[in-house]
């Protein structure tokens, strides 16, 4: 009798203590998910105010708790890249990308990645898969094999895109380019050696001679003669109306955009420039240019975070250049 009450003692002694064990099991595994919770948060409140390196330090510890997670592993991959730290962007994205291969916002997140190190083959076979679980990221592939200087690809793209009525205002934009630079490329062959001068004109004779044949070599001496007399209002009337006619110069968004700054319209001035940048082809000069006249307008608007964020981006261009 005294060997099953010792028995019963003992085994409601394991039970206790089992129960003890689980009950702490899952204690700890609350502890632990609220942590991860209140990291995750305010990483992405860091992130929301461009504090990445403090994001990456809440994303760590997440990492530490959960070490398979993707939402960390995109979270990190984007912080990275903000910072330019394309090694680590690459190896978290990667990851996420294992686990969810099909997902959209990864596939977008690793084509920004691939083209912030100008791989644009890379990007282009990425791009592709986007395009298949969503046709209307056809315009982004377009742009990536002008990039890519692949012209003949981007034409039957554009011709494909139009047959399945896709065509938006930007997929028209790079249509016009696409003719334009065929244009110019045929009239470069053909007068390699005669070019009319038009140095001696006076603004008005240009201004009536643009009027009559829409030369683009005339309209360059009428901006010109804009910016050297400080004609902002003209300069950015002038630029407006001539993206009618050469929709792809980008050019003519930079000089738009600096008339608007001038004129301190900096909303405006950034929503030109961040259309006219897409046209910008292998072009680093061209690049930093508008990098440029964007930190003049996130610091008209007292946005220095933007403004930081652009001079980062050309400090390393110009490493690369």
């Amino acid at each position: 009798m005294k060997i099953k009450k010792k028995h019963i003692i003992i085994l409601l002694g394991i039970g206790f203590f089992s129960n003890f064990s689980y009950a702490q099991n899952i204690d700890n595994q609350e502890v632990l998910a609220l942590k991860f919770q209140e990291h995750f948060f305010e990483s992405l409140k860091q992130t929301a105010t461009n504090n990445y390196a403090k994001a990456i330090e809440s994303l760590e510890n997440c990492y530490q708790i959960d070490s398979v997670n993707l939402a960390v592993e995109f979270e990190l991959s984007k912080n990275y890249l903000s910072l330019e730290k394309y090694f680590e962007a690459e190896i978290f994205i990667d990851k996420a990308l294992e686990k969810e291969p099909k997902n959209r916002y990864l596939l977008k997140h690793k084509v920004a990645l691939l083209k912030a190190q100008r791989n644009y083959k890379d990007a282009i076979e990425i791009q592709k898969q986007l395009v298949k679980i969503k046709p209307s990221y056809s315009d982004e592939l377009v742009l990536l094999y002008i990039q890519n200087k692949e012209f003949e690809s981007a034409e039957n793209l554009i011709t494909e895109i139009e047959d399945n009525a896709l065509a938006t205002l930007r997929i028209k934009r790079f249509k016009t380019y696409l003719i334009n630079r065929k244009k110019l490329t045929k009239k470069k062959a053909n007068n390699t050696t005669t070019q009319n001068p038009i140095e001696n004109l006076g603004i008005e004779s240009l201004r009536k001679e643009y009027q009559e044949n829409k030369s683009y070599k005339v309209l360059l001496e009428i901006l010109k003669y804009e910016i050297e007399n400080s004609l902002f209002e003209m300069l950015n009337t002038d630029c407006k109306n001539a993206l009618e006619l050469y929709p792809a110069q980008p050019l003519l968004y930079k000089l738009q955009g600096f008339a608007l700054n001038k004129l301190k319209k900096y909303n405006e001035a950034i929503d030109v420039l961040t259309i006219g940048i897409d046209f910008v082809i292998d072009n680093i000069e061209m690049e930093v240019d508008f990098y440029n006249q964007l930190i003049i307008s996130y610091e008209g608007l007292n946005n220095k975070k933007e403004a930081l964020k652009f001079q980062q981006k050309v400090e390393q261009l110009k490493q690369t250049n």
